[in-house]
């Protein structure tokens, strides 16, 4: 038992930093992907306009490639399907987001609620319950959405 503890450590203080900076990177983004999916797909219509807006926003907020940014989304969705609740997500979110990282999510999530033109009160709610999971008061989630409603100025909101 000592051996496998040994050797775990040595394994673990082998890995450069790179290799470690990465892998929190696709924890990162993964998590963020699946939160932003939950919110296109809480009204069950995943239109072409919130798949558009879910992928610029991967495409700013990571500075990723229209390429990786549809291969985070097709992960993400089957991460999505095969996931009972969003806890794991909110999970990575709160383990490897900073603040601002975690208010960027929360605006993304209202720019995909308000993609079609129409804000549902289920992705109001989806929004609301992760912003609270991922300890952001009711003045960000507040601030968020006007963040948001400015970034999609022109969009009438019913």
């Amino acid at each position: 038992m000592l051996a496998k503890i040994k050797s775990f450590f040595e394994q673990s203080t082998s890995l450069d930093s790179s290799t470690i900076n990465a892998e929190i990177e696709a924890h990162q983004r993964l998590a963020c992907a699946a939160l932003l999916i939950e919110v296109a797909i809480i009204d069950q219509e995943f239109d072409d306009s919130e798949l558009q807006k879910l992928s610029e926003i991967l495409e700013q907020q990571f500075d990723i490639s229209a390429e990786d940014s549809d291969e985070l989304i097709r992960v993400a969705k089957i991460e999505c399907e095969e996931s009972t609740s969003m806890y794991q997500f909110t999970q990575l979110v709160n383990k490897y987001c900073s603040n601002e990282n975690k208010f960027s999510l929360l605006t993304g999530m209202w720019q995909i609620a308000f993609a079609d033109g129409e804000l549902d009160k289920y992705e109001e709610y989806i929004i609301r319950k992760v912003a609270d999971l991922i300890h952001l008061g009711h003045g960000e989630f507040i601030r968020a959405k006007h963040h948001a409603k400015q970034l999609t100025s022109g969009k009438a909101f019913r």
